[in-house]
């Protein structure tokens, strides 16, 4: 479980930003935020796994440790899937938007939040306790939002956005 948080974490917080081709710089205060963020919330989760849960012997086969990797592995697949449609949707030099397609996103406009969100109830469910828990509503609440914004967006920005794509989780929301 340790190694799978580390995983997501060294993903998203290393090796993510150095595929990105040319983008919006980030404001400062937006990077301290999510740096403390991201801090505090390793330490929880990492607190958690490695000091205070205790598993049965076994737990490695337990349905729902089963369960929930598979949820997290899935997840994973579609988060990075979805960013690497995201950062070539421009050919380099282009500018202007584009409606991702492809993947996921043929079924929500947040395809790449989908499979974060998925990322961690797959930990959550696999590590089963509260701070996981904790952090998979958080992801979902935030992540949801994101994904209202940018399909309300898209819709307004582009007459032939597909009308039946949904905002993120896929057929429901």
């Amino acid at each position: 479980n340790t190694i799978n948080f580390l995983f997501v974490v060294c993903y998203r917080a290393l090796i993510f930003p150095l595929m990105i081709r040319e983008g919006k710089p980030t404001p400062f205060f937006t990077f301290v935020l999510a740096l403390l963020f991201c801090v505090f919330n390793g330490y929880l989760q990492g607190r958690s796994l490695t000091t205070y849960a205790i598993y049965p012997p076994g737990w490695l086969a337990d349905s729902r440790f089963i369960t929930g990797f598979l949820g997290w592995l899935i997840g994973m697949a579609i988060n990075i899937h979805s960013d690497h449609i995201l950062r070539n949707l421009r050919k380099p030099g282009e500018t202007g938007y584009k409606i991702p397609r492809g993947g996921m996103f043929e079924y929500v406009s947040g395809a790449n939040f989908f499979g974060e969100i998925l990322e961690w109830f797959g930990f959550a469910l696999a590590c089963c306790t509260i701070e996981s828990f904790a952090f998979a509503l958080c992801t979902l609440f935030i992540l949801s939002s994101r994904a209202r914004q940018h399909h309300k967006w898209y819709l307004e920005k582009f007459e032939d956005y597909p009308k039946d794509r949904k905002i993120v989780i896929p057929f429901l929301y």
